[in-house]
């Protein structure tokens, strides 16, 4: 039966992985493109409400959701690197001699820098901040640092739906359309593989640098203005997928 074959098992793990990151994408866009912005509309007292009954369950199914999204992608690139199976999609020739290789490299390696921010950054800060909305809906004191935890969290977050729009145009197009005609068709040089993927690598170490603080600090000006809005995160993020796409249109050309 194919589902025992390692196409099947292929076929099972892409498939799963979709599922996984239509679920994380869909609630890191409802965070930041729907709570965030209703939250800033509501009275205290309903806001830290919605965070105790609301933002927390979501938080299990977004965290876990990235979390699967990752596993189900390493097990398919496992399998469909594998010297002696009939797939033979990621072997080293992918990487560096099709365009579709280091696009899908930059993508890669952004969804895992997304996954990072969730559990390390986003998920225990938003774990400060729930914990204080519940303290003051049982009338407690207020923690003076749930609103740092805020800014950092958020700006993971935003980062994260930035993030969002070139990793799913490289997941795509690595099978869709980076691997076809008129263009992206052939065999590339390697060395035009390597300056592409080191400019992609450079446009994520800058972005995740200062959503981490560490450029920008943690106010509004800077590097920021592009998390003061969910409008803002979107521009920056078609932004740098227009970017990519027309580098990608110059420097792998077969």
């Amino acid at each position: 039966m194919q589902i025992f074959h390692s196409w099947g098992l292929f076929g099972i793990f892409r498939w799963a992985h979709v599922i996984s990151a239509v679920m994380w994408m869909g609630l890191l866009w409802f965070f930041n493109l729907i709570q965030t912005p209703a939250y800033a509309e509501m009275d205290p007292g309903a806001r830290n409400q919605a965070f105790d009954k609301l933002t927390w369950r979501t938080l299990w199914w977004f965290r876990w959701a990235a979390a699967a999204t990752v596993a189900f992608g390493l097990l398919l690139l496992m399998i469909g690197s594998m010297a002696k199976n009939t797939i033979g999609l990621y072997r080293k020739d992918y990487w560096i001699h099709s365009a579709a290789g280091p696009t899908l490299a930059i993508g890669i390696l952004m969804g895992i820098v997304m996954f990072l921010n969730v559990w390390l950054v986003i998920w225990p800060n938003q774990q400060i901040v729930i914990a204080n909305a519940r303290n003051l809906i049982a009338g407690g004191e207020a923690n003076p640092s749930a609103a740092a935890a805020a800014r950092a969290g958020a700006m993971a977050s935003r980062q994260n739906t930035i993030f969002s729009i070139p990793v799913l145009f490289f997941m795509v197009g690595a099978a869709h359309f980076f691997g076809y005609p008129p263009n992206f068709n052939g065999h590339i040089s390697g060395s035009k593989a390597l300056v592409y993927l080191l400019i992609g690598l450079v446009v994520l170490a800058v972005l995740e640098v200062n959503a981490l603080g560490r450029i920008s600090g943690r106010g509004n000006t800077g590097m920021n203005v592009i998390y003061e809005t969910h409008k803002n995160a979107l521009y920056a993020g078609f932004g740098i997928t227009l970017v990519m796409y027309l580098l990608a249109e110059i420097i792998l050309r077969a």
